[in-house]
Formats: C-alpha cells, sequence, structure tokens
C-alpha cells in the first residue's frame, strides 16, 4: 500500500507540478508524464530550410555544454520518430507570424509555427522547461526531463525594447552579445542602443574620425556622477572606447539571429558634448570642448549643435548615412531630449535664423532642427523617432515618438495620429533604486518591481494600433560595471518582458513573484547578478497632524513577516512584528532596524535608518517625481 502511495505522489507531482514561464504564455495544458532529453534524441527540420536549421543548431549549442550531448539534425525525415524533437512549419498559422504551439508528450516534442521566428520564442520557452541546470556552462550530472504539457502563445505587443546606455560606460562587444542573449531568452526583439552622449562617441563614423580618435575617451572618474570633478589639462584621456564598423556588423548579425533589431540612437542636439569635443565648429558659442566625465549645468558648458549652422547639417547627412548602412532597422532614433537652448538664445545667427523663417520660440527652434533631422534620416531611407521632446514647438511629420517623461508625450502623439513607444521613466527607467536606498547602490529616482509590473503600455481611449509597444531604459551614469548593470536588469526586465509579451488578463504579480523564485536559481546556474530587493521592507514616513513623525511598513511580495526595533539592536523573529499600524517611534529613539522574515527565515536585507533618516525622506520620491515632470 505504502508503494502506491509513494507512486501516485510521484506521478502526481510529475502532472501537476507549477509550470514556470516568464513571460507568461497565452494558454498552458498540462499533461500527463514527460520527455526525457538524452544524447539520442534526435532534431527533425524541414527540408532545405537554412533558417530553421540555424535555429535549431542554437537549440543544440546552448544545451551541449551542461547536457554533454551533440544531437544530430536531420531534413527531410518523417516527424514523431521515437524521443525526437519535430521543427514544423506550419502554414494555418499566416494570421500570425510569431505565433507558435509547443506540444511536450514522452514520445516527442513538437515545435509549430509559421515563421521560423515563432520557432525560435518556442525554444526559449523549452529552455525553460528544462532543469535549472540546462543554464550553466560546465557539464551536469542531471536527468534531463522535460513535463509534457502544451503551449500555445503569441505577443501582446509588435515592439518589445531594452535600451543600453553605453555612453556613459563604454560595455565591450562581447558583453553586449551577452546582453543580447539574457534579453532574447526572455523573447524581447528590440535592442536599443544609445551610442553617443556627452560622455563619449562610441560608432566608428570614416567621414568623421575625430569622433572616436577624441570623443570616445575621457579622464577616468568614480564616484557619485553628480560630483565629480572636471578634466584637467595634463591628466590622460584614457578612459571608454567604441565599436568599429565591423564589430557593429557582427554584432547586427548576431542579434538578427536571435529576432532582434538593434535601434541606433544618436543623441542631438543636446547631449552633444562628446561631438563638440572632436569638432567644436559645431557649437553656437565656440571654444574648447571636453568629453564629460560627470554631469554638468549645461547653462555653464554647452552641450548642444547649433541649430543655425549648415554644416552641423551636412556633418548629420554624413553620420546618418553610414548609421544607415550599418543598421537594417527601419528607424533611426535621433534623441532629441533635454536640449539646453540657452546658447541659442544668445547667438546672433540662431536669433537671425528665427526671424528668417518666422519661428517665435527656442522651442519651435528646435521644432525646425528635428523637422530637418528627418528629412536627412528619411533620405537614408529610415524613418525618426525621438524622445517626446521633440513633440515641443510641432510635430516633425512621420515622427515616431519614445515617450520618456510619463505617458503623456506619448498621449499627445496618439492624439495627432503619430506612432508611439511608451517608456515612460517612473515605470521602466532600469537605473532607479528597486528597493530601500538605505541599502542599495547610490542612484536617483524609484522604481519597485511591482511598479515597472503595472506597466500597462497603452493608455485608456488612445487607439492601440498607435502603441507600438513599450521599452525598459538602462541609463549608465551610476552603472560602471557589467555585474551591476546586471544587477539593475533584473528581475525588473523579467516583469517587463511579462508586461508587453503576456495577454493582459494573464498578469497576476503574485503568481509572478512565485516564478521568480523558480527564475532565480537558473540566474545562478547562469552566473548573472540580480537584485532581490523586492524581498526588502519598504518605509515610508509622514507626519501627523501634530508634526509628529510616523512610520508605515509593508513589503512588495507577499507572505512576508516583519520584525523592528527602536533600541539600536538587531532585528530577527524574536523582534517586535509590525501589525499593519503606523509607528511612532519613542522619544528617545535614534534608529530604525527591519528586516523581513519568510518562513521563519531572514529574506530581505536589513536596513538601518536613524531619526533623521526618517525624516528627511518625508515627500523626497514625490519631489523627485515633480521635477522629472516638469
Amino acid at each position: 500500500m505504502k508503494k502506491l502511495i509513494i507512486i501516485f505522489s510521484l506521478l502526481t507531482q510529475t502532472t501537476f507540478a507549477q509550470i514556470n514561464i516568464i513571460p507568461e504564455p497565452q494558454s498552458i495544458q498540462k499533461l500527463t508524464g514527460e520527455f526525457t532529453l538524452t544524447q539520442n534524441t534526435k532534431i527533425n527540420i524541414p527540408n532545405s530550410n537554412p533558417e530553421v536549421r540555424n535555429i535549431a543548431q542554437y537549440f543544440a549549442e546552448i544545451i551541449a555544454a551542461p547536457t554533454g550531448y551533440k544531437l544530430s539534425i536531420s531534413e527531410n525525415v518523417k516527424f514523431h520518430t521515437n524521443k525526437s524533437i519535430n521543427f514544423i512549419l506550419d502554414e494555418k498559422m499566416l494570421a500570425s507570424p510569431d505565433k507558435y504551439t509547443l506540444e511536450i508528450t514522452p514520445k516527442y516534442i513538437d515545435i509549430k509555427a509559421h515563421s521560423p521566428k515563432g520557432m525560435f520564442y518556442a525554444v526559449q520557452t523549452l529552455l525553460q522547461l528544462l532543469p535549472k541546470q540546462i543554464e550553466n556552462n560546465s557539464l551536469q550530472k542531471v536527468v534531463w526531463k522535460i513535463p509534457a504539457v502544451t503551449i500555445t502563445d503569441a505577443p501582446r505587443y509588435g515592439w518589445r525594447g531594452v535600451m543600453l546606455d553605453v555612453s556613459r560606460h563604454y560595455f565591450g562587444k562581447e558583453y553586449v552579445k551577452k546582453f543580447i542573449d539574457q534579453i532574447a531568452r526572455l523573447k524581447f526583439n528590440t535592442f536599443h542602443w544609445h551610442l553617443a552622449d556627452d560622455q563619449g562617441w562610441r560608432i566608428e563614423i570614416k567621414s568623421y574620425p575625430k569622433l572616436t580618435s577624441v570623443g570616445a575617451w575621457r579622464v577616468p572618474r568614480t564616484g557619485k556622477w553628480w560630483d565629480r570633478e572636471p578634466p584637467k589639462e595634463d591628466e590622460e584621456r584614457s578612459y571608454g572606447g567604441f565599436y568599429t564598423q565591423d564589430d557593429i556588423r557582427e554584432i547586427v548579425k548576431y542579434a538578427q539571429d536571435r529576432y532582434i533589431t538593434i535601434l541606433p540612437e544618436i543623441d542631438i542636439p543636446g547631449h552633444s558634448l562628446a561631438i563638440l569635443a572632436a569638432y567644436p565648429e559645431f557649437s553656437c558659442g565656440g571654444g574648447k570642448f571636453e568629453v564629460n566625465g560627470g554631469w554638468k549645468f549645461y547653462k555653464d558648458v554647452e552641450n548642444t549643435l547649433c541649430p543655425s549652422n549648415e554644416q552641423v547639417y551636412v556633418f548629420l547627412d554624413k553620420v546618418f548615412g553610414e548609421v544607415a548602412q550599418l543598421f537594417p532597422n527601419p528607424y533611426i532614433h535621433m534623441g532629441g531630449d533635454e536640449a539646453y537652448k540657452g546658447f541659442w538664445e544668445k547667438s546672433p545667427e540662431c536669433q537671425a535664423l528665427m526671424k528668417r523663417e518666422g519661428l517665435k520660440t527656442l522651442e519651435e527652434l528646435q521644432s525646425y532642427f528635428v523637422k530637418r533631422v528627418e528629412k536627412i534620416i528619411q533620405s537614408k531611407g529610415k524613418r525618426m523617432i525621438g524622445w517626446d521632446e521633440i513633440l515641443e514647438g510641432g510635430l516633425a511629420p512621420d515622427a515616431t515618438v519614445m515617450s520618456w517623461r510619463g505617458m503623456k508625450g506619448g498621449i499627445a502623439a496618439a492624439k495627432q495620429n503619430h506612432q508611439v513607444v511608451m517608456s515612460p521613466w517612473e515605470y521602466v527607467y532600469l537605473d532607479l533604486y528597486q528597493g530601500d536606498p538605505n541599502v542599495e547602490p547610490q542612484t536617483y529616482g524609484m522604481a519597485r518591481l511591482k511598479k515597472t509590473y503595472s506597466f500597462e503600455p497603452t493608455p485608456k481611449g488612445i487607439d492601440d494600433k498607435l502603441i507600438l509597444g513599450g521599452q525598459g531604459n538602462l541609463w549608465t551614469e551610476s552603472v560602471p560595471t557589467t555585474r551591476h548593470l546586471e544587477y539593475m536588469l533584473y528581475p525588473r526586465t523579467l516583469a517587463l518582458s511579462e508586461v508587453l509579451w503576456s495577454p493582459k488578463e494573464k498578469k497576476n504579480w503574485n503568481n509572478f513573484t512565485q516564478k521568480l523564485e523558480s527564475y532565480f536559481p537558473r540566474m545562478d546556474e547562469a552566473k548573472l547578478n540580480y537584485a532581490r530587493s523586492m524581498y526588502d521592507a519598504i518605509v515610508r514616513t509622514e507626519k501627523d497632524d501634530k508634526g509628529k513623525l510616523k512610520v508605515e511598513l509593508s513589503t512588495e511580495v507577499e507572505d512576508l513577516d516583519i520584525y523592528y526595533t527602536f533600541d539600536g539592536t538587531n532585528p530577527d523573529d524574536f523582534s517586535t512584528k509590525y501589525q499593519g499600524k503606523m509607528l511612532s517611534p519613542p522619544n528617545s529613539a535614534t534608529t530604525l532596524k527591519v528586516i523581513t522574515y519568510q518562513n521563519n527565515k531572514p529574506k530581505g536585507k536589513q536596513i538601518t535608518l536613524t531619526m533623521k533618516d526618517l525624516q528627511d525622506r518625508i515627500g523626497r520620491y514625490k519631489m523627485i517625481a515633480d521635477m522629472l515632470d516638469e
């Protein structure tokens, strides 16, 4: 009788175990049993289809190191042979080229899609169904069982993007490939590459070699971004780097093989100090310029191209001409954000241009510049996209808007019948704090994991056909290393992948956090860094009617217990448990210490805050939000 109970228990675990896929598929139907991957498993593909062969080879190469198996790939064979993985092109799926079905039975695995791209997405799902050790790069002693299941899936949005800023800190070619691999595993399809800014120009332009010989290098600096001292005359400009055009072609091909298109950004007319360091004649005021190693007030340091200088447009024509040849993406991103116009106001040439063109405001002068840039980009066979500042002074006729200052820019653009990519800072800026600033690396603003997961790209009342999708942005002012880059990306990009891929009705925060419990060990196997900040306590403060400090504690994740002390001792599960009511610190208290537990074990980091810290944070993040919304 005991043997029967054990057997039934094992069958139940196999049949009814939770299927954890990120992003959540459209539908999952659990079946009985499991498929066991062995060295004798065969991969079958359609005859004479090199694109499908490449996907099959991609799968075989990923699993080769951890399994030790070198699976054979066969064409023009009978599908559903025993223990086979079958890539099947299905003409019935013509209406949804990205759609796929994945059927896993004890005898075979069928991957069906109308297009190879759909098959590629199915492979990402299949990899998540394998044991976590599949993410390891060394041989693992594991029985490679895959639960029997039928999955039908397709993306919600056509634009599913992640932006990486390589200007503030340069990340080499091989790491960029690793970054592409990781976002591909989450079914993103757009890599927005921020290649030029005040702190460095990163792409070889043969027409203007000083962009990289001068503009790609600056003095090394560490510490707070906004407190860094300016470069000195005798310091070596040794920090930086750039991608050659051959590097770019290699990376573009690498991304294409993973069904990711690269969106290049050349940020103009502001954020152009690296350009001016190389070619100061493109400024309004003239003088000597240095590639910046930190943050500056640009009322003191000019960082904008001069819109009244015709040579600027000759320069941009050549730059965008070379960029267009390197990137097959139909769009080129021209930035357009945060352009300080004080030097334009002082420029006699700019004032003469405004008078000649009938431009009443400096915003209209920027619009004049943007519209000329759009014509240049269109002359290269591309469409222009820019940050939502390009709305100011009048939107260029065919421009697409990427809305970062909240949703309002995207809504305004859509109401003018322009296409939009939603990228609001408060939801998807991946360089912001994701936990309490007291225990996180220093940055600015706040975008917790739950906030990112709550992002809804399509506003009410807006034609959903105009919302192409959404995007997360990783600015790297405060991200100097690849390990920290990963810490800021994950798990927020996991949340964003589900926002952009999964059906809206399938989103469920509690289910998502439970899935992360099984996904984090996979990232450990892959040696990826990630934040566990969602387990930390959230400490909010306010003043009551009498001006006394009140403290509220909470968590993002359910089933966490919060313990705290005011007496200077380190809390544990024998300390006072938070019961959901606002706390009034004792008059003699100097420090609040907080920690979370789950199932009687520490889960989050201990947070220590002085009474001054608690007083100082009243309204702080609202102030930052208000500043960014101005």
